[in-house]
């Protein structure tokens, strides 16, 4: 008879890497996510993390929480639909709405979450989504739940995505839904492009500004400030609460009659307990910290253009980053957990990509900086990766 374990008695890949000492995975970190972590009794320089503007161990940032778990307790107790939902959560949705620019918010437990509830409440059979194919995994996972088809298109290719469009039937529901930041490239989503596109073919758009909340944009509201398009070209923007905003969360903002329609009819929302209240008040006091501060914004840049710079004259390959995600392309996956195992004993930490995350071949380091790094843990890194890059023979 067939045993639905069997294929997790023959998984071993993960183990093999154990045993060969290279594996870069499930790191027992024992420290707050800061510039420099502990991790198995020793400290390492953190280059991996998406703690972006380092509000993670920030002061402000952890008083809030901790004062919102000892009067609001430490957990909703239910889903937002029956007794989860609080007076903070809807503040936290009007706030969200407008530094975004949008009429109306709706927070989720989780990005992943998020994007699963939205893009498969939205979808229906007969339905079309256009996604870029290196567009985030809950994107074709809420793709996917829903009973719509799926056309992927070439990454930030819009003759392509032009071609897709002009063969979608009218009578089909078309919607485009395209990362702001992609998550592991680095680059930047082509907006305009994608909205006249959008008009001219009567699709609407959803952009994921995980990564780009708190970065891109003279405020640091996200792609559509980066480019200039915040009268309503873009109908959904989505993101987590994982990386500038400090804690955990996901957030969807838009018209106000499309969010009440995802609020009554998002699964992943509605059946999941709600944020406890040190989140809330997380991503609130994040938000304070960001719309008053743009310091840190311009720090973690001018951190990026140092770590830049030095890995281009060293000779890497950083493809075609706009934005602090900085690839380090190295090829085979072999090089690619050696060059890991290389700078973790560097004492620098640092996260291996590898296949399904990017194509064979294109196995990437993808190094991370936050605003609160300092000049010397640069090039620290830097030295590090030109040591392993050199021995590896990545680099001369």
């Amino acid at each position: 008879m067939a045993d639905i374990f069997e294929k997790c008695r023959n998984f071993k890949d993960a183990k093999a890497l154990m045993r060969l000492g290279i594996y870069g995975y499930f790191q027992p970190i024992s420290s707050a996510q800061a510039p420099e972590i502990e991790l198995n009794g020793k400290k390492y320089i953190m280059a991996g993390s998406n703690n972006y503007l380092g509000l993670a161990n920030d002061p402000e940032m952890k008083k809030a929480a901790a004062e919102a778990a000892l009067s609001r307790g430490t957990g909703s107790a239910g889903s937002r639909f029956l007794n989860g939902n609080t007076q903070y959560a809807d503040e936290l949705e009007a706030k969200l709405a407008k530094f975004k620019g949008k009429e109306a918010g709706l927070i989720f437990s989780a990005g992943y979450q998020m994007n699963l509830g939205v893009i498969s409440s939205l979808l229906r059979k007969g339905d079309v989504a256009i996604v870029d194919k290196l567009d985030h995994a809950s994107i074709l996972d809420g793709v996917k739940l829903s009973e719509a088809e799926m056309v992927r298109f070439k990454h930030n290719d819009m003759e392509d995505l032009e071609r897709i469009l002009s063969k979608i039937d009218d009578s089909k529901g078309k919607l485009i839904i395209v990362d702001g930041v992609f998550s592991m490239e680095g680059d930047i989503c082509n907006l305009p492009e994608i909205v006249k596109l959008a008009k001219k073919y009567g699709a609407r758009i959803i952009v994921d500004d995980a990564h780009a909340t708190g970065i891109l944009g003279k405020k640091g509201r996200g792609t559509c400030e980066h480019f200039g398009l915040e009268n309503g070209e873009v109908d959904l923007v989505v993101g987590t609460c994982s990386k500038t905003f400090a804690t955990v969360g996901g957030f969807v903002v838009g018209d106000e009659d499309v969010i009440h329609y995802i609020r009554h009819n998002a699964r992943s929302q509605i059946f999941s307990a709600a944020l406890p209240p040190a989140s809330i008040a997380s991503i609130s006091k994040a938000l304070d910290l960001i719309w008053d501060d743009m310091s840190r914004k311009d720090k973690l840049w001018a951190n990026t253009k140092r770590l830049k710079e030095g890995f281009k004259k060293l000779g890497f390959n950083i493809g075609a980053t706009q934005t602090p995600i900085v690839p380090v392309f190295i090829g085979t996956m072999e090089n690619c957990f050696k060059m890991w195992r290389a700078t973790f004993d560097g004492g620098i930490f640092t996260t291996p990509v590898i296949p399904p995350a990017v194509p064979p071949n294109k196995c990437m380091m993808r190094v991370t900086l936050m605003a609160t790094h300092t000049d010397e843990q640069i090039d620290r890194i830097i030295e590090v990766f030109a040591n392993a890059g050199r021995a590896l023979g990545i680099i001369k």
